[in-house]
Order: C-alpha cells, then sequence, then structure tokens
C-alpha cells in the first residue's frame, strides 16, 4: 500500500486545532486514589514484572517474573454495565469499582514463555500487544513467544537468546512486524511471518529499555539504559538524530529509561528514575521536566503526575 504524502503535523498543530492548554490534574486526596487486588498470588517468588491494559480497555495483562502471563477482564454488572476498566464522561478515567476477573480460554491454558536454562533474577522481562488485542508477543530472558490473546496458545517462537530481548513492540500497522530491544544494545525489526531479521539498528551502547513508534512523524524511538534517545526513520531504518536526556548531577546514567507516545503521536512522554519529561518528537525539544529528588519530593511529583499519566496515555 502507497504511504500518504501528506506532511506530518507537528505540536503546534495540534495546539491551533485544539485551542486549549493542555493542564495536569493535581491529586490532593488520598479517596481519589482505589486499589484493586488480583487475588490470584500463590507463588510468593513470583512478582508482577510488567503490567498494561488491553488497547480496548477491557482488561489487563500481568507478566509475571517466571514467565507467565495472565489476563484479567472487567465483566458486564450493575456496577459496569459497559464491561469495561474505564468509563466515558469527560474523557477516560480509569476505575476500581469493579474488582476484574481472571481469564482463560476453555482448553485452561496458560501463555508461558520458555525459561529453559535462564536465570530468571537476572532475565528482564518484556511484553507487547498487538493493537487489535489479538496477538501478545513476550519473553522472560529466554526465546520470544508470539501467543494467541483468544487461544493462549503459542503461535511461533523466535530469537533464541544470546543476546536476549530487553523490550518488545509491534509495529502500529503491521501485526508481523516487530521491534525487538535486545541486551547487546542492538535492535532488530523482525517479520514474523516470513521469519526473517528485515534490519539490525545499531546505534546505542547499552541495552535497550524502552521503544515507541509514531506513525504520524514515521520515526521509532529507542531508549537505552544510558539516557539517551535515539530517533529512526520507519521508511529506511536510517537513524536520524540520538538525544540525552538532562539528568541531575550526580545521579547514574545506567537506568532504564522508558519511552510512550500520547496518542496525538507528537508528544513523547519520557520516564526515568530521576525524572518524567515530555518532548516534542517533531523536533525533540523538550516541553516539561519534573525531577525527582528526594522521596518527599517523589510523594508531591506523584501527586502531580498521577492525572499528567492518565490524560497522557487517554487524551485525544
Amino acid at each position: 500500500m502507497a504511504r500518504s504524502m501528506e506532511k506530518p503535523r507537528t505540536l503546534d498543530d495540534v495546539t491551533e486545532k485544539n485551542k486549549q492548554p493542555w493542564q495536569l490534574t493535581e491529586i490532593i486526596d488520598p479517596a481519589q486514589c482505589r486499589l484493586v487486588a488480583m487475588p490470584d498470588s500463590t507463588d510468593a517468588a513470583n512478582k508482577v514484572a510488567r503490567l498494561l491494559y488491553t488497547n480496548s480497555g477491557v482488561g489487563v495483562l500481568a507478566l509475571g517474573s517466571n514467565g507467565i502471563q495472565k489476563l484479567w477482564k472487567w465483566v458486564r454488572s450493575e456496577q459496569n454495565p459497559n464491561g469495561k476498566v474505564s468509563e466515558v464522561s469527560e474523557g477516560l478515567k480509569a476505575t476500581a469499582n469493579v474488582v476484574p476477573q481472571q481469564w482463560q480460554p476453555n482448553s485452561g491454558l496458560l501463555m508461558t514463555n520458555d525459561v529453559t536454562g535462564v536465570n530468571l533474577e537476572e532475565a528482564v522481562p518484556c511484553i507487547a500487544l498487538s493493537k487489535n488485542d489479538s496477538y501478545v508477543m513476550s519473553a522472560c530472558g529466554g526465546k520470544v513467544s508470539l501467543f494467541n490473546m483468544m487461544t493462549f496458545k503459542v503461535m511461533t517462537t523466535f530469537m533464541p537468546p544470546p543476546p536476549a530481548s530487553t523490550f518488545l513492540a509491534f509495529h502500529p500497522q503491521d501485526n508481523n512486524i516487530l521491534a525487538i530491544g535486545m541486551e547487546d544494545s542492538t535492535m532488530h525489526i523482525y517479520n514474523v511471518r516470513v521469519d526473517e531479521v528485515k534490519s539490525k539498528l545499531k546505534g546505542h551502547q547499552k541495552r535497550i529499555t524502552g521503544l515507541a513508534f509514531s506513525t504520524n512523524l514515521n520515526i521509532l524511538v529507542s531508549s537505552r539504559a544510558d539516557a539517551q534517545l535515539c530517533i529512526w526513520s520507519i521508511d529506511t531504518w536510517e537513524k536520524r538524530k540520538s538525544v540525552p536526556i538532562q539528568l541531575p548531577a550526580g545521579k547514574a546514567h545506567n537506568l532504564d529509561t522508558r519511552v510512550l507516545f500520547h496518542s496525538d503521536q507528537i508528544r513523547l512522554l519520557v520516564s526515568h528514575e530521576t525524572q518524567l519529561a515530555i518532548y516534542d518528537a517533531s523536533k525533540m525539544d523538550r516541553i516539561r521536566q519534573v525531577y525527582v529528588q528526594s522521596i518527599l519530593g517523589h510523594l508531591k511529583v506523584s501527586h502531580n503526575l498521577f492525572g499528567l499519566a492518565q490524560r497522557y496515555t487517554t487524551s485525544k
């Protein structure tokens, strides 16, 4: 299919169109926060290593440190007639009013990754969902496994270590194309259908800790464990630029850095143990940055950024 030649939008275009200032929502009352417990933990040594919502908003998927994935869904009820994790009223708001139920196919299968010969204490669990929630791929120090979300069956496995995968992302327009960040700092663009690595990207010095696609800007942003961001062209897979994130003096550079695009596909949220920052990815200009400098500061920032994270991932 021919790629649209429409000029990618910039943040200025979005601001002009919306005509509304983007403001943070501050949480000041503990009663505004709720806790949902998922009563399924029988193994005290197994922890939730990665957690994400389904794109449809009807479930939450957890990858355990033992390599097993479990799915919880919000079922229809009088309290939750839509059967979703969120309600539509002045935007999308996450709710914990209804406890989700663990879901499995009739076969009783579990989505279990291959961890043969893996030291689970050193493994870096990683997980990604396809845009239509049909497939989930994950790894826990071993091969990458592609699961069918309806049957929990393993469709295929690939990329056996070494090096081990450390971050996974589906191409947003083609479920057959995967971006796989590796422990050795490389990234592989892998085509599942033909079982082939189409491109191998090199530009980092430490393991890949985050990947995010923007089809609006035709870029892939990667982050690594040395606080560097790299921007790659989706068309050619060539590196456009490398951008260091600004760290407080004396802070270590070997900490995980995560990246996430806003729904406008232009604003980029960068998460690091020392800070949260927002960039205009069309120019890679930093728009806002909030440091976490102490435990007290962490609590204060958490109040401010709770609303930021909620609006950032759900605003249209």
